[in-house]
């Protein structure tokens, strides 16, 4: 007899804990370390892809284990940004996206004994203007230091978004449809399972 495979999380985000946890499924959460450092010539979209398949793979995907990775990209101009590492990396990021468009793209992939699937979401994302003393405030709050673009918008730094053209819980680090599209593929489907 087959046992029913096991769903483990190849991170640590809670944020991505609790969007699975709405799901309904059961899954065990295994801390992953990649280097997510760009590689020369690649698109964001491309960046997090790469960083998702890698950190899926991270985690070993034995038996009859199935490994969810995930990775979130937010870019402007064409260029990623990071978390910030100081207060002017945050404040350059805020002054940056004020008043702007920008997209967060994010990576899933999902691996298992049957091989790897992928999927990219990617979000348009609008901010109103931002004033110095605004950011300030947002960087002093502690919010934004571990957050790619400098900004959470499930949490205070959504007062800055003014309008989302895609998937607000891509934004928020866990695109919702595509991650049940590939567990549907890999015979993890989440409404079936109800």
């Amino acid at each position: 007899m087959t046992r029913s495979p096991t769903l483990i999380l190849a991170s640590t985000s809670p944020r991505r804990r609790e969007i699975l946890a709405t799901l309904g499924l059961d899954f065990t959460v295994v801390p992953v370390d990649v280097d997510e450092s760009p590689q020369d010539g690649e698109t964001p979209g491309d960046m997090a892809l790469r960083l998702a398949v890698a950190k899926a793979a991270a985690a070993d995907a034995h038996d009859n284990n199935i490994v969810l990775g995930a990775d979130t990209i937010v870019a402007i101009d064409g260029r990623a940004l990071g978390k910030p590492v100081d207060k002017a990396d945050c404040l350059a990021m805020l002054e940056r996206l004020s008043g702007r468009g920008h997209k967060v793209l994010t990576g899933v992939a999902l691996h298992g004994a049957q091989g790897s699937q992928t999927a990219l979401s990617e979000t348009d994302v609008y901010f109103r203007e931002i004033s110095r003393d605004e950011a300030l405030a947002y960087w002093q709050s502690g919010e934004p230091c571990d957050k790619a673009g400098a900004y959470a918008v499930q949490g205070l730094g959504g007062v800055f978004v003014e309008r989302i053209e895609g998937s607000y819980s891509g934004v928020v680090g866990l695109p919702v449809f595509e991650t049940a599209t590939l567990l549907a593929n890999a015979g993890l489907g989440v409404v079936s399972r109800q």
